[in-house]
C-alpha cells in the first residue's frame, strides 16, 4: 500500500539531488575536523544563522544535550517550558548525563513562557539551591500545537533572561518553519539566543542530523561534548552533503507546507466530530480531537484509517497530531478528509 504518512516531518526521505550529492560527497576524517563537507556544512550553517561557529551532530537531541552540557555544570539548573521537547521526549538526559536539574514553568497556549514566571524561576544565590545557569526556548513550540514564536517575544524572553545572568538556548528543530511561518529571515529569531539546534531531518528532509550553532568558545566546548556523547563522526560528509542541498533548497519551499497544512485543517474542520485543537493549523501542524460522541479512542481511528492509506500521530486519548512535509503534496489533502469521512460514516 502507498502510504500518506502525517505522522511526523521525519519520515521525510531525501531527494533525488540529495542521494547524489551523498554519493560525490567530498571526504575525510570529522574527528580531526578532515571531512571537507562537514566543514562547509558547518560554515553554511553558521553564516546562515549569524553565529561565528556550528557543529554538525548527529540528532536534535544530541544537539540540546551538548548544548546544555556546554552551558551548565553538574547541579545547576534550566529554566523552560513543561511542554519542552527536552522535558518531555529526550530521556531525561540533561539529568541523567550531565547531573543537570530542569525547572519546569507552563507554556501558554500560543508557545511562549511567561516573562513573570520566567523571572520568579530564576534561584536567589543560596547554598541551599541549585545555581540558575539557563533558559531554554522552543521555536516552533511543538506541544503546542507548532505555534511559532515571534521576534518581539524572542528579545523580550532573551532579555529577561539576560538581566538574570542566564544564558539562552533554542531549540529550534523546526526554526524555518518559525521564520517562514512569522515571514522574516531566520536570523531575526535567533540573533539574541546565545546557542541554537536545528534540524536537517524533519521538513528540510536530510536523512540524518542536526546542527548546534554559537560562538566559538561555545562550539570547542560543545565539541569535545560531542565526542564524550559518542557523536564522533568519521567519513560524515556522506551526511552532511545531504545537509548543505536541505539548506541551499529546501528553505523556501517551506511555504507549501504550510499551505497544505491550512487546506488540510479547513477539510477536517468541516467533518462532523472533528475538532481542531491548539490552535490549528499553525506552521507544518494540524492537532485535531475526535469528540465523545464518535464514541471511540484515537488508537481505535488511527487504525481505521490506517487500513485506508492514512497515518497519523497519536498525540492522547482522543487527540491526533498531522504534520505536512515535502513528501506531501496537493492531490493528498482531499484523499486524507475523505478518509477521515469514511471512518466517521463507520463509527
Amino acid at each position: 500500500m502507498k502510504w500518506i504518512d502525517l505522522r511526523s516531518d521525519t519520515v521525510t526521505l531525501p531527494t533525488e539531488k540529495m542521494r547524489q550529492a551523498m554519493a560525490n560527497a567530498q571526504l575525510g576524517d570529522d574527528v580531526y575536523g578532515e571531512d571537507p563537507t562537514v566543514n562547509r556544512l558547518q560554515e553554511m550553517a553558521a553564516e546562515r544563522l549569524g553565529k561565528e561557529a556550528a557543529l554538525f551532530v548527529p540528532s536534535g537531541t544530541m544537539g540540546n544535550l551538548a548544548a546544555v552540557l556546554a552551558h551548565c555544570g553538574r547541579g545547576d539548573e534550566v529554566i523552560m517550558g513543561d511542554c519542552a521537547h527536552t522535558f518531555l521526549y529526550e530521556a531525561g538526559g540533561i539529568a541523567a548525563l550531565g547531573g543537570v536539574h530542569p525547572f519546569t514553568i507552563p507554556n501558554q497556549p500560543d508557545g511562549s513562557l511567561m516573562i513573570s514566571d520566567i523571572t520568579r524561576a530564576v534561584r536567589a544565590d543560596d547554598p541551599h539551591f541549585p545555581r540558575t545557569k539557563l533558559l531554554i526556548l522552543e521555536n516552533t513550540q511543538n506541544r503546542c500545537g507548532g505555534v511559532s514564536l515571534s521576534r518581539g517575544y524572542m528579545l523580550e524572553a532573551a532579555s529577561a533572561a539576560k538581566k538574570a545572568g542566564l544564558a539562552v538556548h533554542l531549540d529550534g528543530a523546526r526554526i524555518f518553519n518559525a521564520a517562514v511561518d512569522q515571514g522574516v529571515p531566520v536570523i531575526d529569531l535567533v540573533d539574541m539566543v546565545d546557542s541554537i539546534t536545528f534540524c536537517l531531518s524533519k521538513g528540510l528532509c536530510a536523512p540524518v542530523g542536526s546542527v548546534l550553532c554559537g560562538d566559538r568558545v561555545f562550539i570547542e566546548k560543545a565539541h569535545r561534548i560531542r565526542k564524550q556523547l559518542g557523536g564522533g563522526m568519521r567519513q560524515a560528509g556522506v551526511l552532511a552533503a545531504a545537509g548543505i542541498i536541505a539548506l541551499e533548497e529546501m528553505v523556501d519551499r517551506l511555504v507549501e507546507d504550510h499551505q497544505h497544512t491550512a487546506m488540510l485543517a479547513k477539510g477536517l474542520g468541516s467533518l462532523p466530530g472533528i475538532r481542531l485543537d491548539k490552535g490549528s493549523p499553525n506552521s507544518n501542524m494540524v492537532y485535531v480531537e475526535i469528540e465523545p460522541s464518535l464514541g471511540t479512542s484515537a488508537k481505535e481511528y488511527a487504525a481505521a484509517l490506517r487500513n485506508l492509506g492514512v497515518l497519523v500521530g497519536i498525540t492522547g486519548v482522543r487527540h491526533f497530531r498531522m504534520v505536512c512535509h515535502y513528501w506531501i503534496g496537493d492531490e493528498h489533502i482531499p484523499e486524507v478528509v475523505d478518509a477521515f469521512g469514511k471512518v466517521i460514516k463507520s463509527r
